[in-house]
């Protein structure tokens, strides 16, 4: 028999064994509200981007690439990339799902993130450094419209000793394009009523690449290192051309234009870890981030005498955005079922802009042409949470965050003004779940929170943008006015965050067989409500009275909600219909939303984008008798009419989105998925009223996104 003692002088050899804990059994866990998405739900359709995978999840829409939750507009949305906040100007559409490990959606805040969370927060994590050798490649090709555009991603990753890192790099191409008809009704040039349909088409296209390198350091078996990058750049453009039939009157119409830009992100963040003992932790980070942006557009219109197109306006902008995050948190544990966390955030963010408009090579705004706006904001937070399984049924997240939120606007009329605004905001926080049986399977959660929605760094810059249908002149030169359906835009430097008080509340049932059934509602009471308010304005860049479109905080505004949301093995949710071996599963969810905005007593007075429901169902589907994947999602959201102010409202069409994919297995390592996004998509159209005979009409077609993807481990 050998010796079973180790022998003098040798060390053991720390082994750690873990358990690959599935999605539904991380939520399930989760002391708060939260849904959980990992590498299984990203890969499904293949998708190239984020935005895609977020479209299709319970309760979150996407519109102009920005994610939306319970409704609500995309600034009530927390946007997080490893919890902290995503910088200015991040391109979700332009991030491969390849390089995101999972997708977090909390439903409320918490302590140790922003409270800027008053629908959810969606916190994408990048992937982390491997623990064994890596080599990954996809290859893709999409198409939408005109040509084919080729995509590619490659991981490199490795563990050398105590350290490990990992390098992914993603380049792509997008082509799309929509078909649009504008069926304008507005006084024409000449003051009198006119009436114009534009047959329009609108393309976009370009291309970009990002990275997002990482490397962990296992320092000791208490202390580590992480260092992540990010990095994202991209080219885009955007030309627009119509054909004019005129109905009656002389109308003002969109012009021609072909607009080419750039964008840029830069990210580095490193976190520190220590942990002294069993039962103590602290936590340092710093997160450096630089946005870059600029544009180049020009309108072309026809002008008499000539036959052909001339430049009308040329439109330069340029905008830079820096931000420095910096903090920390200290845990401890008080027992086997609970632990205090007490920490700071440090946020200093700011942008600063330049743009210059000429139409016929005459400035538009000399005053202002050139001349340096900047807007900043500066943000200090304490926060203490307090987590405590109270009983094997009963446990609680107690937490309360205090930010102090400090805004100037600087630039003005031949002046340095700098408007400033103090805000100080307390946010108490309390998750509270009850376990109707020991293991869990059955869960009630309830919420009361506090949170925020600070305004956007470019609502603050006091800087006008003309509109380009009705600019400051006519053909003749000569002094014009515009229309409230066409009005110059500008920042307000007084705005202040908009405050909201949360309730949540939501039953969720486990099943044996991993699939789940969720129950919830919500209410949020918001103050300080942030709306744009057209109004007719004396103005300091034309003789005549403009109407201009300014953010105000405007209202009080109240929201609430249901939401249901189910999912698993077709034969556990329906046993008397499927066989239990039938490889299929099911997933479908409903969400019903109304709100009311007291500034607006008139029906209808909802929040901005708020749709009355929506809807997704789909199914996962794997053949016996072949090595092959199939899958359905289809999303539907019904028409709505949005009373926005006692003479504005906008009414929006029913959407559908019909997505499907399957995926061939070659092998462990190898796998071919084909994917069609928005099939048989619906005419989009909405229409804008400002008051009598002041209407636009718009019809939009988009088109079917088809894509192959090669998906190899090296």
């Amino acid at each position: 028999m050998g010796d079973s003692q180790p022998r003098a002088g040798s060390k053991l050899e720390r082994v750690e064994i873990t358990r690959q804990s599935s999605d539904t059994d991380l939520r399930r866990r989760s002391p708060v509200a939260k849904q959980i998405y990992g590498r299984e739900e990203m890969d499904k359709f293949g998708d190239t981007n984020v935005a895609d995978v977020l479209k299709r999840l319970p309760g979150v829409s996407v519109q102009d690439g920005a994610p939306r939750m319970r409704g609500l507009g995309a600034g009530y949305t927390l946007i997080l990339i490893n919890g902290d906040p995503a910088p200015p100007g991040f391109a979700l559409d332009q991030l491969d799902p390849a390089q995101v490990e999972r997708i977090e959606v909390t439903k409320g805040p918490t302590a140790d993130q922003s409270a800027q969370a008053v629908a959810g927060a969606i916190n994408i994590i990048l992937k982390d450094a491997p623990r064994v050798s890596q080599r990954d490649l996809r290859l893709g090709l999409g198409y939408n419209a005109v040509r084919p555009t080729p995509s590619a991603t490659v991981t490199v990753g490795e563990k050398v000793g105590a350290a490990s890192y990992s390098v992914p790099l993603s380049a792509f191409e997008w082509r799309q394009q929509v078909k649009v008809d504008v069926d304008r009704v507005a006084a024409g040039t000449d003051g009198q009523p006119s009436e114009v349909i534009q047959h329009g088409e609108q393309a976009n296209w370009g291309h970009g690449f990002n990275s997002a390198p990482r490397l962990n350091w296992r320092i000791s078996d208490e202390e580590s290192l992480n260092l992540q990058g990010f990095v994202q750049k991209g080219f885009w453009r955007n030309r627009t051309s119509y054909q004019n039939a005129l109905l009656s009157g002389l109308p003002n119409v969109d012009d021609d234009a072909l607009t080419r830009g750039t964008w840029q992100n830069l990210r580095g963040n490193a976190q520190w870890i220590n942990r002294f003992s069993e039962s103590q932790r602290v936590e340092l980070k710093l997160t450096l981030q630089d946005s870059k942006g600029s544009s180049d557009s020009q309108t072309f219109r026809v002008v008499a005498p000539a036959t052909a197109q001339q430049v009308w306006r040329v439109n330069l902008g340029n905008t830079h955005d820096q931000s420095v995050i910096q903090g920390g948190k200290y845990g401890q544990l008080l027992g086997d079922d609970h632990s205090l966390t007490v920490g700071w955030d440090m946020e200093w963010r700011q942008r600063d802009e330049i743009r210059s408009i000429t139409e016929n090579g005459v400035p538009q705004l000399p005053a202002y042409d050139g001349q340096a706006f900047g807007a900043r904001i500066q943000r200090q937070a304490l926060f203490a949470q307090d987590e405590w399984e109270l009983s094997p049924q009963w446990s609680t997240y107690l937490g309360l965050r205090g930010e102090r939120i400090a805004t100037n606007s600087k630039g003005g009329v031949g002046s340095d003004a700098v408007v400033s605004n103090v805000s100080t905001v307390i946010t108490p926080l309390w998750h509270l779940n009850y376990k109707l049986d020991p293991k869990g399977r059955d869960l009630i959660r309830a919420s009361i929170t506090r949170s925020y929605k600070a305004p956007e760094l470019n609502s603050l810059l006091a800087r006008p943008s003309i509109n380009a249908v009705k600019p400051l002149e006519d053909a003749n030169g000569l002094p014009q006015g515009n229309d409230p359906l066409n009005p110059d835009r500008i920042g307000n430097p007084s705005l202040k965050p908009e405050l909201a008080t949360g309730l949540d509340i939501a039953f969720e049932k486990y099943l044996n067989g991993g699939g789940m059934v969720s129950v919830g509602g919500f209410y949020r009471d918001i103050s300080n409500l942030i709306r744009n308010v057209t109004a007719l304005e004396t103005v300091s860049w034309s003789p005549l009275q403009r109407y201009v479109s300014q953010p105000v905080n405007f209202s009080r505004a109240q929201t609430l909600g249901l939401e249901f949301e189910v999912k698993g093995r077709a034969s556990e949710l329906m046993p008397s219909l499927f066989d239990p071996k039938l490889a299929l599963n099911l997933r479908g969810n409903l969400s019903v939303y109304h709100s009311n905005v007291d500034a607006v007593p008139l029906s209808n007075n909802r929040l901005d984008g708020q749709q009355p429901w929506s809807a997704n169902v789909g199914f996962d589907y794997r053949l016996a008798s072949l090595p092959l994947n199939t899958g359905m999602s289809l999303a539907y959201t019904p028409g709505y009419l949005t009373q926005q102010t006692l003479v504005q409202s906008l009414d929006v069409t029913r959407a559908r989105s019909l997505d499907m994919f399957a995926q061939w297995l070659f092998s462990k390592s190898a796998s071919l998925r084909i994917s069609a996004s928005n099939l048989s998509p619906l005419d989009a159209r909405s229409q804008l009223v400002s008051g009598p005979g002041n209407i636009v009409t718009t019809d939009r077609l988009v088109n079917t996104q088809y894509g192959a993807a090669l998906e190899l481990k090296l």
